[in-house]
């Protein structure tokens, strides 16, 4: 079902400066696009066979802006690349996994994703993530 790591997401308070640090690492960054539906504004540095994506909210009620509020900036989730994200999500929920997500939604570069809830992922917010 799991692919690769697709990728690692950085929740952050300014984009703009994380990004700076990124860049001074040696990593490129693929631009920035803000995604409406999850009140966010990302930026994605190609890794290898992965990316780092960085993630700064763009409203004060936002999943990142709640979650930086809670947590503090930092690693918010692991992202897993899958073939069939709805095949993925099935298979999950029949083998009794809780889903955030049981049908996909729009995510950055087009992908659909999907989140595991992290009470079944022992605390770590899992993202499927199907890319074309």
């Amino acid at each position: 079902m799991l692919k690769k790591v697709d990728h690692i997401g950085i929740a952050v308070k300014d984009l703009a400066e994380a990004m700076k640090f990124y860049e001074a690492m040696g990593l490129k960054s693929t631009g920035t696009e803000v995604v409406e539906e999850q009140k966010v504004r990302v930026a994605f540095f190609p890794c290898g066979d992965s990316e780092v994506e960085l993630l700064e909210s763009t409203s004060p009620d936002g999943p990142i802006a709640k979650y930086i509020e809670k947590n503090g900036p930092g690693i918010q989730h692991l992202a897993f690349k899958v073939d069939n994200i709805e095949k993925a999500l099935a298979e999950l929920k029949e083998k009794g996994f809780r889903l955030i997500d049981e049908k996909p939604r729009y995510g950055a570069g087009g992908a659909k994703i999907a989140f595991i809830h992290p009470k079944t992922s022992f605390g770590v917010l899992v993202e499927l993530s199907e890319r074309d």
